[in-house]
């Protein structure tokens, strides 16, 4: 985060078919043109998914977007944004979550994660900073929230 105040500065891409993981520089200006969670989805949806794009399709992407607050003491600085294209309106759905995902993933490194494609087996994405990995799921499919 040092000289970006509060940004991370760096973009998670994860394409799921390919496995490929991929880390690039949060762009400079998005830090004060879009400043956080929401700004950050809106244009990463605008740029990748066009008003072509099935919102069921595997073109369409999952964004989870965080602040620069997040991963800081300030109140209520826990939110996590995700994002897509809806399939209620074709435009933006978006949701947020409270929790200690959002500094864990601010922490290790991102302000952005971008999920691409659908995989062909139940997977799960394993962050520790620098070491990301796409693992096997298969042992959680249809088990509970409590149990997975």
């Amino acid at each position: 985060m040092k000289g970006l105040n509060g940004w991370a500065g760096r973009i998670l891409d994860v394409d799921l078919p390919t496995g490929k993981i991929r880390t690039e520089p949060l762009p400079k200006e998005w830090t004060t043109k879009y400043i956080g969670g929401n700004g950050f989805g809106a244009r990463v949806l605008y740029d990748e998914v066009g008003p072509e794009v099935d919102p069921f399709s595997t073109e369409n992407v999952v964004i989870i977007a965080v602040g620069p607050l997040n991963g800081t003491l300030a109140p209520s600085s826990s939110r996590c944004e995700l994002m897509t294209k809806s399939s209620l309106t074709g435009i933006l759905a978006r949701s947020n979550v409270g929790g200690t995902f959002g500094a864990k993933m601010k922490l290790a490194g991102y302000d952005l994660i971008i999920i691409r494609g659908k995989s062909e087996k139940p997977v799960y994405m394993w962050i520790d900073d620098d070491d990301v990995e796409i693992r096997d799921g298969s042992h959680l499919w249809g088990q509970d929230v409590w149990k997975t």
